[in-house]
């Protein structure tokens, strides 16, 4: 996955981190369905994620409306109930604005 390419701030950053339980359980598909849903959204600019032990999830959003209508998506609000259930030991997300930004 590359880097994100996104606009000249201010834009914001949706931060999810987590600690995954044992066992794939249709993981794998819905977190692509999850990052191709999410993309098609208005407002989003962008996504980044990693995992090894800890996974970290940074979706960047033109707007904090943008990041509420996201968490309302239905499918996406259905797979939300599956990590707390299913997926997830543990998991936090943060919103927070980016104010500037700067890279090679």
């Amino acid at each position: 996955m590359p880097i994100a390419d996104t606009p000249k701030p201010p834009y914001y950053a949706v931060i999810f981190t987590s600690l995954r339980t044992k066992g794939d359980n249709d993981y794998s598909s819905t977190s692509d369905r999850m990052v191709e849903l999410a993309s098609k959204q208005t407002g989003f600019l962008g996504i980044e994620s990693a995992r090894e032990q800890l996974g970290i999830t940074v979706s960047y959003w033109a707007d904090l409306q943008s990041i509420k209508d996201w968490k309302a998506d239905v499918e996406h609000h259905e797979a939300q109930i599956r990590g707390r259930r299913e997926w997830y030991s543990e998991y936090r997300v943060r919103v927070s604005k980016v104010e500037r930004e700067y890279g090679v």
